[in-house]
């Protein structure tokens, strides 16, 4: 999973969790901002789905996580208009909502310190990960 490209194989998890049927994109999930550093809400139709693989690649990369240290990480530098910016974290609602969905899907499962990638979630980042590699090899070749 580490000699791949991040987004390319974010990409491919988010088309693999786009077919299983625990992952769908919350009602609330069209109008909502990811975060207050945020001014508009997603453009992208499969945000939902890219979030999610992201979430579970962070967790397959930083161990055993809660929603607030994946909150610092969504977030980013919110402008207040003369003054200088500040850093805000990302929305917690679609961190814990996105990770309830993982774990209803299998990919994910608690600990006593956080949340871990369980086995099923392992294989499913390392096969995407050598499907990314297979495809980057054939471009190149």
């Amino acid at each position: 999973m580490y000699d791949v490209p991040p987004d390319a194989l974010i990409k491919k998890v988010a088309e693999k969790l786009k077919q299983n049927k625990a992952i769908a994109l919350p009602e609330w999930g069209d109008y909502v901002k990811t975060g207050v550093n945020r001014e508009l809400p997603p453009v992208d139709e499969d945000w939902w789905f890219i979030r999610c693989s992201s979430i579970l690649r962070r967790i397959y990369i930083d161990g055993p996580v809660g929603t607030s240290r994946l909150a610092t990480f969504y977030g980013g530098r919110h402008r207040r208009g003369v003054k200088t910016e500040h850093l805000k974290k990302g929305s917690g609602s679609i961190i814990r909502k996105a990770l309830q969905q993982l774990e209803a899907a299998g990919y994910v499962k608690k600990s006593e310190k956080g949340r871990i990638i369980s086995p099923k979630g392992r294989s499913l980042l390392d096969n995407a990960a050598f499907e990314v590699e297979k495809e980057l090899e054939l471009s190149q070749a």
